[in-house]
């Protein structure tokens, strides 16, 4: 009787314990996390994990989109308590611009893939250098490009064109730009979408490009002499046009070297001069020669070179005085005719 009893104090002894053990509380791993355990497992086994589309990121203040909706749990969450996690960009990812631009990433980049450049394109045109152009396509560190640890890379960076593009300047030689004393301004030639099919507008120079010399290159009219304080006179790139020409041989007649006193920019050959005092209509000579028979002086000319009419001639009779040799027949004869 006192074994039985012995017995059952034992057993009520045990049970008890067994039954305090089974109600006491467990820890959740997760910390101050409360969702139904079934979110995430399931009665088949504990792990691994997989996240039920009814669980709703975006009301822990984190919405998962883009990327993020890609990423592993413990890619961002490093330990099993998911309460208190930094929602920050910069909690996760690390700010290559060393606190530059602030720790917003979202100013530039989105949460679809941390390369796409759209938002960084539309950050970049309210700075002082709107990208256009080429300027689109180029990667953000071909001009931001990594400097030392107290070196700004992003901001107050030069925006010249000269600050990127000085190689190409210096290695330019057709027209060699160094040796001519080119400006470094480089939008006086190039535009942004191409480098080359360079353009100088000469208008806003002192010497204006029309007819043949919109034709030429660069390198024709200046050569090695450089691109600044240049000659506008004509003869400063015609003189051997001049020297060479003998119809009429403009250098033994003592030709002015003012070519645009008979030639035009439209084409060397088919020079007119205006004769001022002495208009030639009627005349029908068909070059210079015709009529200047001097070669070296073409101030010197008579009527008498071609009119060697006799005179007896009827159209003179009677008139007193008159000598048909005079070289003064334009006292009477004007535009080629009497009167």
């Amino acid at each position: 009787m006192r074994a039985a009893r012995l017995l059952l104090t034992v057993g009520l002894a045990c049970l008890g314990r067994s039954t305090a053990s089974a109600q006491q509380p467990v820890r959740n791993p997760h910390g101050k996390l409360q969702e139904e355990c079934a979110l995430c497992h399931s009665s088949e086994g504990w792990t691994p994990a997989h996240v039920s589309a009814k669980f709703d990121h975006a009301k822990r203040g984190m919405a998962l989109v883009g990327a993020h909706a890609q990423a592993a749990c413990r890619s961002c969450h490093t330990t099993l308590d998911f309460h208190g996690v930094a929602t920050s960009c910069a909690s996760c990812h690390q700010d290559i611009h060393r606190g530059e631009l602030g720790n917003d990433c979202g100013r530039c980049h989105t949460a679809r893939s941390f390369l796409d450049r759209a938002g960084m394109v539309r950050a970049h045109q309210q700075t002082r250098f709107p990208l256009g152009g080429s300027h689109l396509t180029v990667d953000c560190e071909a001009c931001h490009q990594p400097a030392p640890q107290g070196r700004l890379a992003f901001v107050a960076v030069a925006s010249e064109c000269v600050d990127c593009h000085r190689p190409q300047y210096l290695a330019a030689k057709n027209p060699d730009h160094a040796a001519g004393a080119f400006p470094l301004d480089c939008t006086q030639c190039h535009a942004v979408t191409i480098w080359t099919s360079a353009r100088f507008n000469h208008d806003g120079t002192g010497f204006p490009l029309t007819g043949m010399h919109r034709t030429l290159t660069c390198q024709q009219c200046h050569g090695s002499s450089g691109f600044t304080g240049l000659s506008t006179a004509c003869v400063s790139c015609h003189q051997l046009d001049y020297n060479n020409t003998n119809n009429p041989a403009h250098a033994t007649a003592g030709f002015a070297t003012t070519c645009q006193d008979c030639h035009t920019t439209s084409g060397w050959t088919g020079a007119t001069f205006n004769h001022t005092w002495f208009p030639v209509p009627h005349h029908t000579a068909t070059q210079c020669s015709d009529c200047h028979l001097n070669a070296s002086d073409f101030s010197i000319f008579a009527c008498t070179n071609c009119h060697t009419q006799s005179q007896t001639d009827p159209h003179h009779t009677g008139v007193s005085g008159y000598v048909w040799n005079s070289t003064n027949c334009y006292a009477c004869h004007r535009n080629g005719r009497a009167g």
